[in-house]
């Protein structure tokens, strides 16, 4: 799935398709309100602008498009780029946007007239990502060259390179305030970059295999980082010294992450277990033991009373912070779980496995409320919205069944029942109703009312609407 995100005021989705267009939905009625046509090839990202008035896509056609929401219009055609564009980003104010490509190009275009601003040469290979820090000032872009640079926004020139990575950097962020990326790589290290100088803060070493990631706690004075060498790593993001090296683990770790309280590190592991850890003495709390294979993922609930954790076992499992019990095993995925999140109230929890469905989970009785059916195969992030109203995937967002945010009896008739059959017919009912030529059949499958989100193994996403009184069904 290439792109799929909402707008600002979350009354509208945006998708990105392989069939050249871009399509708006409504999302109090599912209905497509515009298709935006004029890309000659795969739309790769779509973005709206802060506002909501414009929607930004970039494409295989080496072009960018701002369209107008209201209209459906296309405003601008934005060329200059000489490969695919890969990513499209919008600063705070708007008045920007950043395109990154496999020209080795970051390209900033006026917003307002569409004209090029500058092309921001200096990577030696593709451009994949492009983010701009909090306050608007600067851009980061990372490339397969394994550095990242940073430019100014406001004037265009190249500011400076974060070199120093031996490999490819798999992780990069900058801090809340601003002042600092971090960058985590497969050389086995994390660098802290201060962003006005562009020297390297800290070099944060000790880890002897890739670091799967690195997160910031949550007041920003450290970090945690866990790698494919077994261990967790706590540094002190003022000097860059270990704080704390966690051991324990027996395999590579692949998530770590803060309580919110910041004072309890939570890791999952190759090994098949969840660890708990002591922010301030380094001491392991609990080693929460009941999964009988790798531990993909581990989230806290909002109240940091609970653990949940996904497993290659095909279970999801809670546990208790304050005793390292196991609470609940939610059991029904038929494969392997790659992602887990609590809603914001603490009171569902969502997982996503490779069995190609999510499912809903009420966190106190460990009862399984919904199952999305259809394709979600390769999803590995998962969070719910803030007013849980749809999940956010690292494949798109995924309206919920409105029976679960809703006890309204006109938000609670029972949606259709939509199925891939053999992955060729979609079926409704037991019924047969569309085959899917080969270049539509889909690896992931999102369903909400009547209409179908066919993602591609290409990375394409198709939408398709039924109107199941005028089939028969």
């Amino acid at each position: 799935m290439y792109a799929v995100g909402f707008s600002p005021n979350r009354q509208l989705i945006a998708s990105a398709s392989k069939d050249r267009t871009v399509r708006l939905w409504d999302v109090a009625t599912g209905s497509c309100c515009s298709t935006l046509k004029g890309h000659s090839g795969c739309v790769r990202a779509v973005i709206f602008s802060p506002d909501g008035q414009l929607i930004a896509s970039a494409s295989y056609d080496r072009t960018v498009r701002l369209w107008d929401v209201a209209t459906g219009s296309c405003r601008s055609t934005l060329e200059g780029h000489s490969s695919c564009v890969y990513a499209v980003v919008f600063p705070p104010d708007g008045q920007l946007i950043a395109s990154a490509s496999e020209d080795k190009t970051v390209r900033l275009w006026d917003v307002a007239t569409g004209s090029c601003r500058s092309t921001l040469e200096g990577h030696s290979n593709c451009v994949r990502a492009v983010i701009f820090s909090p306050d608007s000032q600067l851009i980061a872009s990372a490339s397969y060259d394994s550095t990242v640079r940073l430019w100014n926004a406001a004037t265009g020139p190249y500011h400076s390179t974060l070199a120093g990575h031996s490999s490819s950097v798999v992780h990069i962020t900058f801090s809340l305030n601003g002042q600092v990326v971090a960058s985590a790589s497969e050389d086995s290290t994390v660098r802290l970059w201060d962003a006005a100088t562009a020297s390297c803060r800290s070099t944060l070493q000790g880890h002897t295999d890739l670091v799967s990631t690195a997160v910031f706690s949550p007041d920003g004075q450290l970090v945690v980082s866990a790698s494919r060498d077994s261990t967790v790593r706590l540094w002190d993001a003022a000097t860059g010294s270990c704080y704390r090296t966690l051991i324990g683990h027996s395999k590579g770790v692949i998530d770590a992450v803060f309580s919110l309280d910041g004072q309890l590190v939570a890791s999952a592991s190759l090994d098949s277990t969840i660890r708990l850890w002591n922010v301030a003495t380094g001491s392991c709390r609990s080693t929460l033991k009941a999964h009988s294979s790798c531990v993909c993922a581990v989230v806290f609930s909002p109240d940091g009373q609970l653990i949940a954790s996904a497993s290659t076992d095909k279970t999801v499992r809670l546990w208790n912070v304050a005793t390292g019990s196991c609470c609940s095993t939610l059991a029904g995925h038929s494969d392997g779980v790659s992602a887990v999140a609590f809603s914001v109230d603490g009171q569902l929890v969502a997982s996503a496995s490779l069995d190609s469905t999510i499912r809903l989970w009420d966190a106190a009785t460990g009862s399984c409320r919904s199952t999305l059916q259809g394709h979600f195969r390769m999803v590995e992030t998962i969070a719910f919205s803030p007013d849980s109203r749809y999940l956010k995937t690292d494949k798109g967002d995924v309206p919920l069944p409105l029976p679960l945010i809703s006890n309204s009896p006109s938000q609670t008739k029972e949606l259709p029942a939509f199925f891939i059959h053999n992955d060729q017919w979609i079926s409704s009912y037991g019924k047969e109703i569309l085959w899917l030529p080969h270049e539509y059949r889909s690896r992931h499958t999102a369903i909400w009312k009547d209409i179908i989100c066919l993602g591609h193994p290409s990375g394409s996403v198709t939408f398709l609407q039924f109107h199941l009184d005028k089939i028969g069904i």
